[in-house]
């Protein structure tokens, strides 16, 4: 039996959709105190942890390195969500599809024995309002009356560590951690949950945790102050790049690190043009580049004795220009709605990734990451439903638009903004593959390092999207 505020309980199942999969928590504590007595904690789970939502937010990042995320368990008419996570030394199943992205980096690993560790703990996280009564059908936790909250001295672990008693009738969000199934953990074989069968040392050699992976990008940030960054591109666009470097009377001028340079180029690709690739240094206002935009920004072309700038501008001038791979449809109705999405990408979408690409605040980038989601959502939701581009099978200007942002989003923001991936079976996952893999797109597109490396390019810039890029 539960009892909760329905409004409460509502606001927070909202919040907790929005959430990238398998993300429960939205800021880091690098130091908290009693940190290892608390990792220790987390990692056996000898009993049922009952935790306020302070402490589950500072000290599980400190421990989620031990499990891997496996399914998340949501509930019509009650206040929690259930969240199942293996031991990481249990290993995934064979089978489990890998990323074919050519751009991708490919990670050094090491094949590591399956099942090696049989331990699963689920992670129960009660609404607001919810508390615990008899009957609940969790034996383990020894909440017998509403009176056991209300005594004035905290209750303590064995271990010394408090023990947040009084979180269910304070009306806040709290959580309960359970080892669930060791599966002969106990070493008889009986499927009797049991304890890990490794150490947590052992677990932190396998990989780092939320927070540690988090400084490392922060010093790796501070790092890339120190040194040059690189600007040149790589992978597949250089291959592309070479290809076009004989003389052409349509001149593109872009950056290979600009995403705005990136749209014209994905256009010029699809549509299958002749045309001259001028890798250009827009830091360096070359003068090539400021007699084809006089404001001295890429992309810009040049095509005889006319030029232009500006990325839309040079999108909806190659449409009019080659009509043989169209990338508007015909249909007014049709291309209105296009250009009004475009028109959201440019105004809601990109704006919200540059601040979440600005944020070094973690409390912050959990604010902007919000914020792109819902963008992004709202993209999703006006695109064809069978797909996997927006109008359907085919790629057009709004998918132009977007697919430099979209790849950005899984090199850059994934890596420094712990941006999640889509939710695997989405229309937003489905569209998200479809422009990784596009072949137009990937011509163009370079290995990660080079956009995360030229990151600070636009966050030391003044401008909201960098001061030498157009839009």
């Amino acid at each position: 039996m539960y009892i909760q505020s329905a409004q409460a309980n509502s606001s927070t199942a909202e919040a907790s959709e929005q959430r990238p999969h398998g993300q429960l928590v939205s800021r880091i504590v690098v130091d908290p105190p009693d940190l290892q007595a608390w990792r220790e904690k987390l990692f056996n789970v000898d009993d049922t942890i009952i935790l306020t939502n302070d402490q589950f937010e500072t000290y599980f990042p400190h421990i989620d390195n031990v499990y891997s995320h496996r399914s998340t368990q949501k509930y019509k008419r009650k206040p929690f969500i259930s969240h199942y996570w293996d031991c990481r030394m249990k290993g995934r199943p064979p089978g489990t599809p890998k990323s074919d992205d050519p751009s991708k980096k490919k990670r050094k690993r090491s094949a590591r024995e399956r099942d090696l560790c049989d331990v699963k703990i689920k992670i129960t996280e009660y609404f607001p309002g919810a508390t615990i009564l008899p009957g609940d059908g969790d034996a383990s936790l020894s909440l017998v009356s509403p009176s056991v909250y209300q005594t004035s001295q905290q209750q303590m672990f064995n271990d010394g560590l408090p023990r947040p008693m009084d979180a269910p009738v304070n009306g806040e969000r709290f959580w309960t951690i359970q080892r669930v199934n060791g599966n002969g953990g106990n070493g008889k074989g009986d499927g009797v949950a049991g304890p890990h069968k490794h150490s947590l040392a052992k677990s932190d050699e396998i990989k780092k945790s939320t927070v540690q992976r988090y400084i490392a990008a922060q010093e790796k940030e501070a790092k890339k102050i120190q040194k040059p960054l690189p600007r040149r591109m790589s992978g597949a666009a250089l291959a592309t790049a070479k290809k076009h470097s004989r003389e052409h009377e349509l001149k593109l001028y872009a950056a290979c690190f600009c995403p705005f340079s990136q749209r014209v180029w994905i256009a010029l690709e699809a549509k299958g043009m002749q045309y001259q690739y001028c890798e250009t240094d827009p830091f360096k206002r070359p003068t090539q580049l400021l007699e084809a935009n006089p404001r001295g920004l890429v992309p810009a072309i040049r095509e005889g004795d006319w030029a232009s700038g500006e990325s839309a501008i040079i999108l909806e001038y190659l449409e009019d220009h080659n009509q043989t791979v169209p990338l508007s449809p015909t249909d007014p109705r049709l291309k209105a709605n296009c250009r009004l999405w475009i028109d959201h990408i440019n105004a809601r979408i990109v704006p919200a990734f540059f601040a979440l690409a600005r944020a070094t605040d973690f409390a912050k980038q959990s604010e902007y990451a919000e914020k792109l989601q819902n963008e992004i959502t709202a993209l999703v939701q006006a695109a064809n439903d069978r797909g996997p581009y927006f109008l359907g099978e085919d790629l057009c200007l709004v998918d132009v638009h977007f697919a430099p942002f979209v790849l950005r989003m899984s090199r850059i923001l994934r890596e420094l903004r712990n941006w999640g991936d889509p939710v695997p079976g989405t229309r937003w996952q489905q569209w998200a593959d479809a422009l990784e893999q596009n072949p137009h797109v990937q011509a163009t597109t370079s290995q990660k390092e080079l956009y995360i490396e030229t990151l600070d390019l636009f966050l030391n810039s003044r401008q909201p999207h960098g001061e030498y890029f157009g839009s």
